[in-house]
């Protein structure tokens, strides 16, 4: 393949890649048994290499350095990418380039246990998404479609769709299993011996090997031999891992071509008492849908731990279960499980929030809102936005009505107690006194000073004076009555395109039912002298406010904090 030097321009770079990538692709579909001997050149290249530099450059990780200390900025900011990128093709070309141990760190599992996370060098970061954009067109070509972690044009709703699929046509057990310590226990041995298959260039081959024998250093500055497993955190990782564990993908697809290639045969082999598979596979979680019993999945736990074994991994005994669909389990931070529809006798099959995703998210949306009183509320707003906005977009296609509508309550009263907190170290008051000074107001109706609050739009709490604010909804009356689905909540950040993320109705409205109990979100009232104050009765210092006429009534007022944090001043909402 003609290697020639592409143009600078980095339109014309990503084409030149995309080009490369389609012919190696095409050539390995076309020829299953294809060796590609000539991939060195293809990695060197001078716009592989600046395209590995974007894909570094664009991860969340370029601001984290490995053992050398160097990140992409400090590249960036000191010689420059250019001549970075000739040194090290230069490297490369001579053989002198060689990975370095990459730096350990360790993450606390939601089981108690730790992960480990290798963070390699910018350099090494680099040479790994080359040879990604090199090799990954070619095993593409090999890897099943029951797999989809890791891959492009996959997600992991996908995998949910096909369980649900297959959920509904009476795939009813489910094999759910957990491979322990999965990039840190496959076999180098058997990891190369796949990688060979497709692989002839012995050049690429010693790269690869050298980056899984690279070792690593932990936090306690300690270096260690890398006898088995990838290195989790680098950017090869994935693909390496998708390359060990398609073992499992090619023993079920034999399998399903055997006993299950039409409906006729099927039918055929359950009616002599057999059972048929069906596997889903996301990186190292999988689970194996079973139409047949649970003697069958029992049987098939044993055969996919001998499968398994041929790479050097093994199921987690403790982790790997066996569930009835009307059971339920989770996958992917999804339950499914199978329900009775309300007001009906019939049986379908819902996708929902899990229990313990739904506990991670509200740990950190009262994380966030304990920040409210150190930092501004123009960052705490942006900060729940993008939390709200990720795991909202997850679950959209799911039956997640009730966990948004909960999400909502939760995070309206997290945030509504930092602002009462916050409120009441302006006043001199407890937060429990602010707290019940705000919920003493009954809207639409005489107050208790005699005053009359309009409720004919919606109250809110501007967060600066750029137009950024939320929209907050009004706790019920009673004080024990739970929240119900018509409440919503949504949080704007940004301009107005920015859009909002909400759990229910357009955009532009509210979603509140009319007849629904509420309360002010004002803990102020306008006096008949025409005087803004608190419903403890104490005036605002006149030097922190700014406001309209109070009896203008076609406007609604709110109080906001300045964008200092020293005072309160009134926000006119039309």
């Amino acid at each position: 393949m003609n290697t020639a030097a592409p143009p600078l321009d980095p339109d014309a770079v990503w084409g030149r890649v995309l080009r490369i990538q389609r012919k190696l692709h095409r050539w390995a579909t076309e020829n299953r048994l294809r060796r590609f001997d000539d991939l060195f050149n293809l990695v060197c290249d001078p716009a592989t290499l600046l395209a590995a530099w974007g894909r570094v450059r664009g991860n969340k990780g370029a601001r984290t350095a490995g053992v050398d200390g160097r990140t992409v900025s400090k590249i960036e900011g000191g010689q420059g990418v250019d001549v970075y990128l000739d040194e090290l093709r230069a490297l490369l070309k001579s053989g002198e380039f060689q990975p370095v141990p990459v730096r350990e760190r360790l993450i606390p599992k939601r089981n108690g246990k730790m992960r480990r996370l290798g963070i390699p060098t910018v350099a090494d970061r680099v040479v790994q998404a080359a040879l990604k954009i090199v090799l990954e067109p070619i095993f593409e070509a090999d890897f099943e479609p029951c797999s989809y972690g890791f891959r492009p044009n996959r997600r992991a709703h996908d995998a949910i769709a096909e369980i649900h699929y297959f959920a509904t046509r009476r795939y009813e057990w489910v094999l759910e299993g957990d491979i322990e310590a999965c990039f840190d226990e496959i076999d180098h041995t058997a990891l190369m011996g796949r990688v060979r298959q497709r692989v002839g260039d012995k050049r690429v081959l010693r790269l690869i090997k050298a980056f899984l024998k690279a070792g690593i250093l932990s936090e306690d500055q300690v270096a260690g031999d890398t006898r088995t497993g990838t290195p989790q955190g680098g950017i090869l990782s994935p693909l390496l891992a998708n390359v060990a564990l398609s073992v499992l993908d090619e023993h079920f697809a034999r399998l399903w071509q055997t006993t299950s290639r039409c409906t006729s045969a099927r039918a055929w082999h359950r009616h002599r008492g057999g059972a048929t598979f069906k596997l889903i596979r996301y990186a190292d979680d999988f689970v194996v849908m079973i139409n047949g019993s649970r003697h069958h999945a029992e049987e098939l736990k044993t055969e996919v731990s001998a499968v398994l074994d041929t790479v050097g991994l093994r199921l987690s005994q403790a982790q790997t279960t066996i569930a009835h669909i009307d059971e339920g389990f989770d996958f992917l931070s999804f339950r499914v499980q199978r329900h009775r529809k309300r007001g009906t006798d019939e049986q379908y099959v819902y996708t929902y929030p899990s229990k313990p995703s739904m506990q991670a998210v509200l740990r950190k949306v009262k994380a966030i809102s304990r920040q409210g009183v150190e930092n501004s509320l123009d960052d705490l707003l942006k900060q729940l936005n993008w939390l709200l906005k990720g795991w909202a977009n997850y679950f959209r296609h799911s039956a997640a009505k009730a966990s948004l509508n909960y999400l909502g309550y939760y995070t309206w009263h997290r945030v509504w107690r930092g602002f009462a907190e916050s409120t009441a170290e302006f006043l001199g008051n407890s937060s429990n006194a602010a707290i019940k000074a705000i919920r003493s107001v009954r809207p639409g109706g005489p107050s208790r000073t005699g005053c009359s609050c309009s409720t004919r739009r919606r109250w809110r709490l501007s967060a600066t004076d750029s137009g950024e604010h939320t929209s907050r909804t009004r706790g019920a009356r009673r004080r024990n009555r739970p929240p119900d689905n018509r409440r919503s909540v949504s949080w704007r950040a940004g301009c107005p395109a920015n859009g909002h993320v909400r759990f229910g109705g357009r955009p532009e409205e509210t979603g509140w039912s009319k007849g629904q109990y509420r309360v002010s979100g004002r803990p102020y009232y306008w006096d008949g002298e025409g005087q803004l104050r608190w419903r403890e009765g104490t005036a605002l210092p006149p030097t922190s406010l700014r406001f309209d006429s109070p009896y203008d009534t076609d406007a609604h007022y709110c109080v906001k904090r300045d964008v200092e944090w020293s005072g309160y001043r009134v926000h006119r909402v039309m």
